[in-house]
């Protein structure tokens, strides 16, 4: 099955964070067709690359709500999320998108 999700990505800098957009492979967890929201990767470089990258975070929302997510990126730059990270999300996003409390 190949279902994929609209997400967002707050990637975090030391002083600064570089909002993006993607597609999240709930299959998969594999992260694809990244957009930077006002970022230039050819005068400022690929912000995974950067001295100053700390993480990657990922939201789903849906119908005003949202689930965030932890996102890993491997030596060349390739987003996914982990197996337990993508079973967590699938979880709590059923729970919040029916309305019901997410199990801790």
């Amino acid at each position: 099955m190949d279902l994929k999700v609209p997400i967002t990505l707050a990637i975090e800098l030391t002083d600064d964070v570089i909002d993006a957009r993607a597609m999240l492979n709930l299959a998969s967890g594999e992260i694809e067709g990244l957009a930077y929201d006002d970022y230039d990767t050819e005068a400022d470089g690929v912000p995974f690359r950067r001295k100053d990258y700390e993480f990657t975070s990922g939201t789903l929302t849906s119908h005003g709500r949202d689930v965030e997510f932890k996102v890993d990126v491997n030596g060349s730059g390739q987003l996914s999320i982990s197996a337990n990270e993508l079973l967590e999300l699938k979880t709590r996003a059923a729970a919040l998108f029916a309305g019901k409390p997410a199990p801790r």
